[in-house]
């Protein structure tokens, strides 16, 4: 069997849910959505009639309404979702033990060892679309594939209650052809950072030396690069099977555009600090430093850079993540700034530098201990002389 990757989308959820337990609201235009008295009160989900007026998924409801009036509002229940969710999943567990959710709504399954029971992955997908709809009143739509990107392709190709097939012999002829937007990990602004260069489709991205989108995009440039040329080689994981932590990280969007590196260097002294603070909580060491710099009109950087030997001291990040901001600060009014560890390794696993070695460690058993202070009397009660800095000022 050559596409044995299937990803099943339940088609408008959480309104197909509601329809089914009043479905006075199958044939009109409806939403769940949060209170309508809030300001704050958005679009959770729209079905498909909602959606050819222009509605849209966390969009406001008042932006909804002034598209369409005539809108119906539900209220959320999250407790039906997650048992049709729990249902839908036990008909998927008839056919494979590999499913792995990607939210209440969707998940993917490996059905390569499934063959001979249950036939090809186009007739797995054709026999769970036709299940779903006979014993739970909702429709799916699944897409067949030898990977999860190009499967994920296949369920937002066409919707609802259908299936599509994107073996290898559719990637240049139809894959290709999509908008770079339809590929997992190419978020709104993503796709304008591509689209400045030209790069519109998913086979532009594919045509792309890998060199230049790790330029525009950091890491994220060589992993969309390998999605768009079909070389995602994730598995699917078992039922249960905790995912591999890969990096750990933490970003803010601050209050107003900042200009001061003052107040740049505070605030990736705080994120280095709840990063580092986390690797040593779960015993890892990182490798690398990445940063994002965001500025106030959405522009968007990531870099990254080695560490040698691997640290999870705070200040060993905090220094890196300042270096890379130094080397390519554009000047921007920064509106957002993240810190991640990658390259992980378990404490104790990696090689030895003869340099430093007793201060890194020096370091290490001081935030360690830093760490219990602050589980014991709160986060408050050991802060960093840039962080006091601050208090100082604003006190005086």
């Amino acid at each position: 069997m050559e596409n044995g990757i299937l990803h099943v989308d339940m088609n408008n959820f959480y309104a197909s849910v509601e329809t089914l337990f009043a479905p006075q609201y199958r044939d009109v235009p409806m939403a769940v959505a949060g209170d309508k008295e809030s300001r704050h009160g958005i679009i959770l989900a729209k079905n498909m009639l909602a959606k050819e007026r222009g509605v849209k998924t966390a969009e406001p409801i008042w932006q909804a309404m002034r598209k369409c009036p005539d809108l119906q509002l539900v209220p959320p229940h999250h407790r039906r979702y997650a048992e049709f969710s729990r249902l839908a999943q036990k008909i998927y567990y008839d056919y494979t033990d590999r499913v792995e959710p990607f939210g209440l709504d969707e998940c993917w399954l490996d059905v390569y060892g499934s063959q001979r029971l249950f036939g090809d992955g186009e007739e797995i997908a054709q026999a769970i679309r036709q299940r779903v709809k006979a014993e739970l009143g909702l429709t799916v739509s699944v897409g067949v594939s030898f990977n999860k990107v190009f499967a994920k392709l296949g369920s937002d190709y066409k919707k609802p209650d259908a299936v599509t097939v994107f073996g290898r012999d559719k990637m240049e002829s139809v894959i290709w052809q999509l908008p770079a937007g339809d590929m997992l990990l190419v978020g709104p602004t993503t796709q304008r950072t591509l689209a400045k260069y030209g790069v519109a489709t998913i086979g532009d991205i594919a045509r792309l030396d890998v060199k230049v989108l790790q330029r525009l995009l950091g890491r994220l440039g060589e992993t969309l690069w390998r999605y768009a040329n079909g070389l995602d080689d994730s598995p699917v994981r078992k039922a249960g099977q905790a995912e591999e932590v890969k990096t750990v990280g933490n970003s803010t969007t601050l209050p107003r555009d900042v200009t001061s590196e003052e107040e740049i260097r505070r605030t990736l002294l705080e994120l280095a600090e709840s990063v580092g603070a986390r690797l040593r909580r779960m015993g890892l060491k990182a490798g690398e430093v990445q940063i994002t710099v965001r500025g106030g009109d959405f522009q968007e950087i990531q870099r990254q850079r080695k560490l040698d030997p691997p640290a999870c001291d705070s200040q060993t990040l905090y220094r890196a993540a300042l270096d890379l901001y130094r080397r390519e600060n554009k000047h921007w009014p920064v509106r957002l700034l993240g810190v991640r560890a990658g390259r992980l390794t378990g404490d104790g696993e990696e090689q030895t530098s003869l340099f430093g070695e007793e201060d890194r460690e020096r370091l290490e058993r001081l935030e360690s201990a830093v760490d219990l202070v602050r589980e014991r009397f709160g986060k408050g009660s050991v802060a960093r002389a840039l962080s006091l800095e601050k208090e100082e000022k604003r006190d005086g």
